[in-house]
């Protein structure tokens, strides 16, 4: 009975088919310093305007909010309203919402695989799994952090948005799996990076709300704090003229009814400009403004500020791959919630689950449909289909297809693979002149032959797993490594002929199923775009605090040290200027 029905479930099953979700918190927050960029003036005055209110401008306009006076611009809208972020089971929704007023906005890498950017406040923790993990001891050496501040600053996090999650039978057996392939020992429950197996933390609660960085904004004073929503910043305004460096001293943003705005510094030496609009939004905001590559400015007739040509450079999205496992008996639909570090750089993780498919929408028509997670169709992850030819066409003929297959069909869970760093990097170029528009981006998959090598070692390790003891309760008996990869790169489009091959390399495989894991970096890179106090190189009085300066990807999952980031980098600034000001007192 078993063989049978592996073979039924074999015949019309593909991939992408699972959920490695995210949700958000019901409730109806409200803060007092929240309001919309058409209620702002014309002109205003600020000690501090942070550009991106995500997973690091949040916590870093709370932190200066106690001192200062703070603006923070935010181009999305709040997370508290929107139920496609505020819930778990809303999860696919946010990222196949492709409207112009959506969370998540698309984009297409030249290297033509499909990934969003946040456009909303809380940034990509609004959209994400939910992992919550720290970076490792030596990436905070190496990123010339203090450890003591950089632990009070995820322990400041932590007690706001972080849980503990439950370990339904499928994580467990996940774990065990790990375990028993060799990735020891078991570290148990813990926020802390080491090799071996562990349990990670949640930003879901209990009951499957998402907590993000927005959240942290309680932390605020109110009185020092003034949020503008659908505020879109098009330009940083610099002070040239007889000076030897050039100053930002405001900026220009637009209102959701296109009116123009301008906010100005204070006058004081200390006062400054820090985006923190991410690895896409803050290389590209740099350019919008002048500072960057001659070349590429003059090119858009933009004024060159500073010629600065490693603005845009070191791009980086760690490469995953997943395979889908069907399974014999139910699953509860679950997060990641255990993962698996490697020694030979690869982190192994998983997520399960089918009950989520009879929820979610077509955002072209409006009725209810399946929505089949982050492997899913709606969020343009077609594995046999060639990147670049996947069009809303290919994916409306795999949403239909799969919308006609029986609930059985997605028993199973996905256990896929995320490479280390990456060593591969690519860049970042303008389009245009329109900040609302994405720009050009490669991250150049698989360039380095180091990371095609670690995710060959990762799929062969995914393939002990399967086989273990301790699986072996979510996986049929008689089912080959071969047949999985098969069913994984199979989808109901007809814009390639079919292969008839019945098995794939793993180096192929890891080459024809690539997808992000929302991990992208760089472009502002520490040392290149801006030094250890992230100011940035050949000007004054502006600053990049986000994840485009990290030259690879903190832990497993970026976000705790993110959130970390924009904690730590608020203290520091605000000690720094109050031990300034005492200086300048006693002499």
């Amino acid at each position: 009975m078993e063989c049978s029905t592996w073979r039924s479930v074999s015949i019309t099953l593909f991939t992408i088919l699972s959920f490695v979700g995210s949700g958000y918190s019901q409730q109806a927050q409200r803060y007092s310093f929240l309001n919309q960029a058409a209620e702002a003036p014309i002109t205003s005055y600020y000690d501090y305007i942070i550009i991106g209110g995500g997973t690091a401008g949040c916590p870093l306009a709370a932190t200066l909010s106690h001192n200062y006076k703070v603006l923070l611009l935010e181009r999305g809208d709040s997370p508290y309203s929107n139920k496609n972020v505020s819930n778990l089971m809303n999860f696919p929704d946010t990222l196949a919402d492709t409207s112009p007023t959506s969370a998540a906005q698309r984009f297409v890498s030249e290297d033509g695989v499909i990934n969003s950017r946040a456009r909303v406040l809380g940034g990509g923790s609004c959209l994400n799994a939910g992992f919550y993990t720290r970076a490792s001891p030596n990436y905070v050496r190496e990123a010339g952090w203090d450890g003591r501040l950089a632990n009070e600053s995820y322990e400041w996090v932590e007690k706001v948005v972080v849980f503990e999650p439950t370990m339904p039978k499928w994580q467990t057996a996940l774990r065990n799996g790990l375990l028993e392939v060799g990735i020891t020992p078991f570290n148990g429950f813990t926020y802390d990076h080491e090799f071996g197996t562990k349990i990670g933390g949640t930003i879901f609660d209990g009951d499957g709300n998402r907590h993000t960085a927005a959240d942290l904004l309680e932390y605020a004073n109110p009185e020092g704090l003034n949020v503008l929503l659908h505020a879109r910043v098009s330009r940083i305004l610099f002070k040239i003229k007889g000076r030897v460096r050039p100053k930002a001293y405001g900026v220009i943003f637009w209102d959701q009814y296109g009116k123009r705005h301008k906010a100005y510094l204070n006058q004081g030496a200390d006062n400054e400009i820090i985006i923190s609009a991410g690895a896409l939004g803050s290389p590209q905001l740099l350019m919008m403004s002048g500072v960057g590559p001659r070349d590429q400015l003059e090119a858009l007739n933009i004024s060159v500020v500073l010629d600065q040509p490693m603005v845009g450079q070191g791009m980086s999205d760690n490469p995953m791959n997943a395979i889908f496992v069907p399974s014999p008996n139910p699953v509860a639909t679950t997060l990641i919630q255990v993962v698996g570090i490697t020694k030979f750089g690869c982190f192994i993780e998983g997520a399960s689950g089918s009950n989520f498919i009879i929820s979610g929408s077509n955002f072209t028509g409006g009725t209810p449909g399946r929505n089949f997670g982050m492997f899913s169709p709606q969020t343009g992850q077609l594995a046999t289909v060639p990147p670049k030819e996947r069009t809303p066409e290919a994916i409306a003929r795999a949403v239909e297809a799969m919308n006609s297959l029986e609930e059985s069909h997605f028993q199973g869970g996905f256990i896929l693979e995320k490479i280390r760093g990456p060593i591969s990097t690519g860049y970042l170029k303008l389009k245009n002149r329109n900040i609302d528009d994405n720009p050009s981006v490669t991250f150049n998959y698989f360039k380095e032959p180091i990371d095609l090598e670690r995710c060959i070692r990762g799929i062969q390790t995914i393939e002990r797993i399967i086989k273990s003891p301790g699986f072996s309760n979510f996986t049929y008996s008689d089912v080959q490594m071969g047949t999985l990869l098969n069913i994984s790169t199979r989808f109901p489009v007809n814009t390639l002929p079919r292969s008839n091959e019945d098995t794939r390399s793993p180096e192929q495989y890891c080459r024809d199923t690539v997808m992000t894991i929302w991990h992208y970096h760089g472009g502002c890179q520490v040392g290149q775009v801006v030094d250890l106090d992230y100011k940035v190189f050949g000007t004054d009085a502006l600053r990049v605090v986000d994840g485009s300066t990290f030259r690879f990807s903190p832990g497993t999952n970026p976000q705790a040290t993110v959130m970390m980031l924009g904690r730590y980098m608020g203290v520091r600034i605000q000690n720094e200027r109050l031990a300034r000001q005492w200086a300048a007192r006693e002499t």
